[in-house]
């Protein structure tokens, strides 16, 4: 087994890949609000990565040996949800915690993955408390 050091281009190529995912959620927070679907998420950070950045969402159609594809461009953990939660037809309410977890692929390969947790319009003062 060997062991890859990143280069230095290496290392400036990652940060733009995660710049870029992290763009892709200062572009989704004002929608993130009740009545949205997580689907309606899933659909407009998709069309953000395709047709603005130029970038591929890592999750969608992701499928480990013996696994169905991921069916979402991104993943959207709604209140007790842990992670990888599938985008649908879940529609958030007030009081509602999300977490957005976002993965985009570059042009050159490289792989940016970052979230965030948002509290869906007025928040309970435990939702207030969590880390975000």
């Amino acid at each position: 087994m060997s062991i890859y050091l990143n280069t230095a281009e290496d290392v400036a190529q990652m940060r733009v890949a995660c710049r870029l995912a992290s763009e892709v959620l200062d572009y989704i927070t004002p929608f993130v609000k009740p009545g949205v679907t997580t689907g309606e998420l899933d659909r407009l950070c998709h069309a953000y990565m395709r047709d603005v950045q130029g970038t591929v969402p890592a999750p969608l159609n992701y499928a480990p040996p013996g696994y169905p594809p991921f069916p979402g461009a991104i993943c959207t953990s709604v209140n007790d949800v842990i992670c990888h939660g599938i985008p649908g037809d879940r529609v958030l309410k007030s009081g509602d915690a999300i977490n957005l977890d976002i993965t985009v692929i570059t042009k050159e390969g490289y792989y940016g993955d970052t979230s965030r947790m948002f509290i869906v319009g007025d928040g309970s003062i435990l939702a207030k408390r969590w880390p975000r």
